[in-house]
């Protein structure tokens, strides 16, 4: 019987010492009888190779799979390579690395203690030298803030009375110019309803060129009111401008006394002290004591020289206010005045359309009448000429020489002749009727066209245009004061 037995494929620079590393260990011992005695055999028999349907375990504990080869009976190496991976050479070697770097970590761990200690008595005295002098120079520099603040106070209170006078001009003009938007949508929409208008109707009267007109007037008042509306908006930005200097200066020297008082009284023992790290580097300094106080009087001259401006500015918006009332209140009128004599040129027209439109409708009526008589007629001659076309038929069918032009004959296609013909001269009358009484229709039609555009021309002029101009704001309202 042949012995199979298996060998590890080559292992990488990661793998344990090999078998022969480790020979030292098995001095003195019989590999043979070692293995006679183990409890898993790496051989086995070929029978039993046979049989078995998978490669053995041992494989498992191995990044690279075994391969199964046959080998020489005297192999020793080849079976303990499976059952040994370190020397008690490497394991002493591995413990006495481990007490080394212990013994270390130690050492520098002392050493960071001591530095560590002298360190933080060195800091602790620098910090009590710096915090002694803070202390000292806060409280001379909250002296200096008080001052300049009782100054900023005052010329604050000032600029803030003239922000409030010129803010309620300001409210006047935008109350007026919310005014003169009804109008003018009243004035366009006017125009845009008479748009409307059909036909004829739609012509370039008074009454349009009288809005025209109103629109641009409103249009006008409009526009000077945004200016002024535009300079009270500019004048107030640079009144609250001139008034967020003051108050900002002023917050800013309020903050400031409260923090440096604050800072002043700051103690080691205080609550609410922490670390910011890398403050002591940072310079936020952007003034010097000289420019300090010049930036506060150029505010103060300023915010003087900005309420002068707004002092004239509303003398400008009230007599705006009273001009602009005046000029849409008369153009108002004219446009009311022309719309109502229009309304009554058009009603005028319409009744007339009205009345000839009831005689066409009579006239028709007995144009209808005819024809249904003419019709009739018609319908009369048509039994008489089926009898005396049916007896000239049947008197084809005589035999022979009974065929004869007899007097009866001849009555017989004369009373032809004579229904045919009256026939087609009912017919030639009936058209004529019928082209009479499309004639009067067109007519009808057209007369109730014209009726109807000038329906729809009062609808638009006395419904629409006028049932919106019955208001108009009252002059009060115009200045600005409801």
């Amino acid at each position: 019987m042949k012995t199979i037995y298996t060998r590890p494929r080559t292992a990488g620079s990661n793998f344990l010492p090999a078998i022969s590393a480790m020979a030292s260990s098995y001095r003195g011992q019989n590999p043979l009888n070692s293995v006679t005695h183990s409890l898993i055999m790496p051989w086995r028999p070929n029978t039993y190779y046979k049989v078995a349907s998978m490669v053995p375990s041992l494989a498992s504990f191995s990044k690279n799979v075994p391969e199964v080869i046959q080998a020489k009976p005297h192999s020793p190496s080849n079976r303990m390579v499976l059952f040994t991976r370190y020397s008690p050479q490497d394991w002493h070697l591995s413990n006495q690395n481990n007490y080394r770097e212990s013994e270390s970590s130690r050492h520098s761990a002392v050493r960071l203690r001591v530095d560590t200690a002298r360190l933080i008595q060195d800091k602790e005295q620098i910090t009590r030298k710096i915090q002694s002098e803070t202390s000292k120079n806060l409280g001379e520099r909250v002296s200096d803030i008080v001052y300049w603040k009782s100054e900023l106070t005052h010329e604050t209170d000032q600029v803030i009375r003239e922000i409030h006078a010129l803010t309620e001009a300001k409210k006047r003009l935008e109350r007026s110019l919310a005014e003169t938007e009804s109008p003018l949508q009243v004035a366009q929409e006017c125009l845009y309803h008479r748009e409307k208008r059909m036909g004829i109707d739609l012509v370039h009267d008074d009454v349009e060129k009288l809005l025209l007109k109103e629109v641009d007037c409103i249009k006008s008042c409009q526009e000077r009111m945004r200016r002024h509306l535009n300079r009270t908006i500019t004048q107030l930005a640079s009144n609250r401008a001139a008034q967020h200097e003051l108050e900002r200066d002023l917050s800013d020297k309020s903050m400031a006394q409260r923090i440096d008082d604050k800072c002043h009284q700051l103690r080691n023992t205080s609550d609410g002290i922490s670390y910011y790290r890398g403050v002591e580097r940072v310079d936020a300094t952007i003034s010097v004591p000289e420019s300090w106080a010049k930036f506060t009087d150029d505010n103060v001259l300023r915010s003087q020289s900005e309420r002068s401006t707004s002092a004239k500015l509303r003398d400008d918006i009230e007599n705006l206010l009273n001009a602009t009332s005046n000029e849409l209140w008369s153009q108002f009128n004219a446009v009311n005045v022309s719309f109502t004599h229009r309304i009554s040129e058009t009603a005028n027209a319409k009744n007339k359309l009205q009345t000839h439109l009831a005689k066409t409708l009579q006239e028709i009526f007995q144009t209808e009448m005819t024809i249904q008589g003419i019709k009739r007629a018609i319908k009369d001659k048509e039994a008489p000429l089926k009898v005396a076309q049916t007896r000239l038929d049947e008197r084809t069918r005589r035999p022979n020489v009974e065929l004869c032009r007899d007097p009866v004959q001849h009555r017989l296609v004369n009373e032809v002749w004579t229904l045919d013909t009256s026939i087609q001269t009912l017919q030639q009358r009936l058209e004529e009727a019928e082209d009479m009484l499309q004639m009067l229709v067109h007519t009808k039609a057209a007369l109730e066209y014209d009726l109807s555009i000038k329906a729809n021309s009062l609808f638009v002029d006395q419904e629409k245009c006028m049932g919106m101009r019955k208001t108009f704001p009252s002059s009060p309202r115009l200045v600005g004061y409801i």
